[in-house]
């Protein structure tokens, strides 16, 4: 980090996130979702469900676990403001510990952590305030999150809506648009900026800045997201990782592209 910021303008962001149901496994250049052939560890998540039916079967937590983990997220924002990281953003995503707290599909609880949208945000706000709490103010945060579950019974658009709006006036700064992978059922429409429209209605719906990805190649399609008002960030995607695997998490090489005064990211510009 400081041969970084010596040497350049770059800023870097560092992701904290659980794997929760989908933990255990082997490298994914080994295959997805592979339990590993030996010494996996117990697995925690919203509901004990596992994520393949071959995979493990998570153990639903408790409330000792809620606050384990929320100290855990708390420990690694302050090791991030440490490293004098720029952003930090929070995996809220394709089916991973804090996404199954998310949905519907994943999260079947009878306490007060499941049932309606606002319940089932209960524990992912506890851990996105406790990493806002421990990271400096003027530093921005962001949350990765699955706008669209791509399976019938999903989180619906209005509840994507409504989640963002709670993290907005928690201190979110930034959402980073994904969408499915939250069961091995979900099905969306890969192709080129196919994250783009979730990206727009989120954005213009909930007023906050956004992030999107979706496999956008070129300079000429980021622009004209951006110049659409459709999103205040791309990531741009190298066309033979997409060729690799159309269903990887994120493309291996990422470069961030768009104008961050634009942006308006607040309380500090990237």
């Amino acid at each position: 980090m400081d041969f970084v910021h010596s040497h350049s303008a770059a800023k870097i962001a560092l992701q904290l996130g659980h794997a929760g149901r989908r933990g255990s496994t082997r490298p994914r250049v080994q295959g997805l979702d592979r339990l590993l052939r030996e010494g996996n560890w117990p697995l925690l998540s919203a509901s004990p469900i596992p994520y393949t039916p071959i995979s493990q079967a998570p153990r639903a937590m408790e409330r000792s676990d809620m606050e384990r983990v929320c100290e855990e997220f708390g420990r690694a924002a302050e090791m991030a403001r440490a490293a004098n990281f720029d952003m930090l953003q929070l995996n809220f995503a394709h089916g991973y510990l804090l996404a199954s707290f998310v949905s519907p599909l994943t999260n079947q609880r009878s306490d007060e952590y499941g049932g309606d949208i606002e319940q089932r945000m209960r524990f992912p706000l506890e851990v996105f305030e406790a990493v806002r709490s421990a990271w400096p103010q003027d530093k921005p945060i962001s949350v990765a999150l699955s706008l669209s579950d791509g399976a019938r019974g999903g989180l619906s658009m209005e509840d994507a809506v409504y989640v963002v709006k709670l993290l907005q006036e928690r201190g979110c700064d930034m959402i980073e648009v994904l969408a499915g992978q939250t069961t091995i059922e979900s099905e969306l429409p890969y192709g080129r900026g196919f994250l783009t429209a979730l990206s727009d209605q989120v954005r213009n719906k909930a007023g906050i800045p956004t992030m999107v990805g979706g496999y956008l190649t070129t300079s000429n399609e980021i622009n004209t997201v951006i110049a659409a008002g459709r999103a205040d960030l791309c990531i741009l995607s190298s066309p033979h990782l997409i060729e690799q695997d159309n269903h990887a998490d994120a493309p291996l090489d990422l470069h961030l592209a768009g104008n961050p005064a634009d942006a308006q990211i607040t309380p500090s510009s990237i």
